[in-house]
């Protein structure tokens, strides 16, 4: 199941809850004392910041796979969100031995020294997303070299009413030049519907190898005994340069290639329970500045894919963050869980 943890930070006694859900989450991660706490610290300076600058926000903690080692073990991915003024100066703030007032003396800098990936957006009056991902190693040292330019995906996943569980599901499997992106969404919310969309992605690392029609059809049987979900994959063939999209219900893409957004097609039905006959695959060319966007209906409906080409730079799960906070707020609150996940670039393989 989707384990989440979804923690509101409108005042300096809720920091310590995030202290708390990142040891509680680097525990089912099977991080190390060491990791743990460096998920903890790595927290609780983020959460900190939310309270000092961006009068609150919240913090979502999710257990991500670490692709492409497919060594089955989890990382503790933290994502930051606020609504405040935005950082004036980023560059300052990430320098090593910046701190803020009352934190515990990390800094921004020093919490992407010590997280494996640590990426951050702001934008004046719109917000901050900052993101860290720990991993049970350390990284490999203080001058590490950043990742080559190639395929990164990422993802956020928020659940319904801050639950232990979120009823969506993303993952990323590569296989030589084909790399497979699917978000499912369980039929409703809850442990129930987490099982569906949890089941989604185990049974796609044994199909992976397949075009999205077949493995759509292969989740319509590994479903049958759940609930079902609402299931889109996303297939690209870097070496013909094409992606191949397929998706089953009420969850949505967007593809942008050149500076443009298109909307990707859904059929309607359920996997698993109410699947069409036949399965429509829409192909479109993958440039190396292209980016898929998946998102389950927790999403609002209209909602306005960002065009910030600084965002659009970013790790994945950034980009992610930064659409689902922007697409929702308290006029507009979160109605289901809501899964946002992206894969973007070309050229080979990238770290995440």
């Amino acid at each position: 199941m989707s384990r989440v943890w979804d923690v509101p930070v409108d005042d300096s006694t809720r920091v310590r809850d995030v202290r708390v859900a990142a040891e509680a989450a680097g525990a089912c991660a099977g991080l190390g004392p060491d990791r743990t706490a460096t998920a903890a610290l790595v927290a609780t300076e983020l959460a900190t910041n939310l309270v000092r600058h961006a009068d609150g926000g919240y913090v979502v903690i999710n257990l991500v796979e670490r692709a492409p080692a497919g060594d089955g073990r989890l990382s503790v991915q933290l994502v930051a969100l606020d609504h405040g003024p935005g950082i004036p100066d980023v560059a300052a703030a990430m320098r090593d031995g910046y701190t803020t007032a009352a934190s515990l003396g990390a800094g921004l800098g020093t919490c992407r020294r010590i997280a494996n990936d640590f990426d951050l957006h702001s934008a004046a009056g719109r917000g901050t997303v900052a993101m860290a991902r720990i991993d049970h190693e350390p990284p490999a040292g203080r001058h590490r070299t950043p990742p080559p330019p190639g395929l990164r995906a990422g993802g956020v996943n928020v659940p319904l009413g801050r639950a232990d569980h979120s009823g969506d599901a993303w993952s990323r499997v590569s296989d030589g030049d084909r790399t497979t992106l699917l978000l499912a969404d369980g039929l409703g919310h809850g442990p129930k519907a987490a099982e569906a969309s949890g089941a989604a992605v185990d049974a796609l690392r044994g199909v992976a190898d397949r075009p999205p029609a077949e493995i759509l059809r292969h989740l319509g049987r590994a479903l049958r005994r759940t609930r079902g979900a609402a299931v889109a994959v996303a297939q690209l063939d870097l070496g013909a340069g094409r992606l191949h999209f397929a998706g089953i219900g009420n969850v949505g893409a967007r593809l942008r290639t050149g500076g443009t957004w298109k909307a990707m097609l859904s059929q309607p039905g359920i996997v698993g329970a109410q699947a069409p006959a036949s399965v429509s695959v829409q192909r479109e060319p993958w440039q190396d500045d292209s980016l898929i966007l998946l998102h389950s209906d927790g999403l609002p409906g209209r909602w306005t894919p960002p065009d910030d080409a600084v965002l659009l730079g970013c790790d994945p799960a950034v980009v992610a963050a930064v659409v689902l906070r922007d697409a929702g707020s308290a006029a507009r609150p979160v109605r289901d869980d809501a899964c946002v996940a992206v894969l973007a670039g070309g050229g080979g393989e990238g770290r995440h």
